[in-house]
């Protein structure tokens, strides 16, 4: 349970408005005082709620954003366009990287709990389902199942598989290595992964599944292998780089297929073929999604999938 104003004015022994004296920075008060709201705020891990009392019972006007992380060139440009457009329909947003840690995505939910925002938006996937459905803002979810509750936002991702596998045995590639993130929750995105694999299978083409996170690209590639699908272009970038060192031709004698296609990656690294998410198109189905549960928190909210293409090398 969220600290309250009271809970920390009777363990420090004050009165309530003594706390948000401090709090505010109003008025003459000792340090004595000072320090002990200050201690008795630590110890319940209050979280002064600022934008709330700004608004006095009114919408915060504020979105949380919750991503894996801010690196990766698709979330960064996501959260960019998300923040401009929830800016410019009058909401301000609060950024948070849960760097695929537990506690830190369990701080920073606290944090926006504590804040009251008026929705958050999620794609990270460190928790479990219990604690998203202990939630009472707004949720909605990008590419992640949290709870029953909270609709989810995701594009063709088994589609986006095919078109991934597609495209390295039209190149002729014998040996996939397929990257398999094994990650425990269930998420939409393993459908890409399913995807890959019942084209393959279809196609009689041979692949192997490796673990991303325990294999040492230096050691494995390029290897027994003349293609690789990985699990998003930070990653198939990496394995190109060392698929070059090796002496591969990439893009003849060696495939790499990354995942996602965020705009900088397609201007930095034209030759890359990838799966392109169309950012513009999933910052309007989150906004317009948790909009709408804003609006009406009891209404069930089914998002349309959002289509993906291919971007072929230039």
């Amino acid at each position: 349970m969220v600290a309250k104003l009271k809970d920390v004015a009777d363990l420090a022994g004050v009165s309530v408005t003594t706390v948000s004296r401090v709090i505010n920075n109003y008025g003459s008060l000792s340090k004595k005082t000072i320090a002990k709201v200050h201690a008795a705020m630590r110890e319940l891990n209050y979280q002064p709620n600022a934008l709330a009392r700004a608004m006095q019972g009114k919408p915060s006007k504020f979105i949380g954003l919750i991503f894996p992380n801010t690196t990766n060139p698709f979330f960064a440009e996501l959260i960019n366009d998300l923040e401009h457009r929830l800016f410019s329909i009058g909401y301000k947003t609060i950024i948070a990287s849960s760097a695929e840690n537990e506690q830190i995505e369990h701080d920073y939910l606290g944090m926006l709990m504590a804040n009251q925002v008026d929705g958050i938006i999620s794609s990270s996937h460190n928790l479990g389902i219990r604690e998203y459905q202990q939630i009472t803002s707004t949720v909605v979810s990008f590419d992640r199942y949290l709870a029953g509750n909270i609709p989810i936002v995701e594009c063709d991702s088994y589609h986006g598989g095919q078109l991934s596998a597609k495209y390295v045995v039209d190149h002729g590639a014998k040996r996939i290595a397929v990257m398999i993130d094994e990650d425990t929750s269930v998420s939409p995105t393993l459908n890409r992964i399913q995807g890959t694999v019942d084209y393959l299978t279809e196609h009689h083409v041979n692949y192997t599944p490796l673990d991303a996170k325990r294999v040492n690209f230096t050691e494995t590639f390029p290897g027994k292998y003349d293609a690789v699908i990985a699990n998003n272009d930070v990653q198939a970038l990496e394995i190109r780089n060392v698929a070059k060192r090796a002496g591969k031709k990439i893009n003849e004698d060696f495939v790499v297929t990354g995942y996602d296609g965020s705009k900088i990656i397609r201007t930095i690294e034209p030759d890359l073929p990838t799966v392109v998410q169309p950012i513009d198109q999933i910052a309007d189905e989150l906004i317009k999604t948790l909009m709408a549960k804003i609006k009406d928190p009891q209404a069930v909210i089914e998002p349309e999938q959002l289509p993906v293409s291919f971007h072929y090398p230039e």
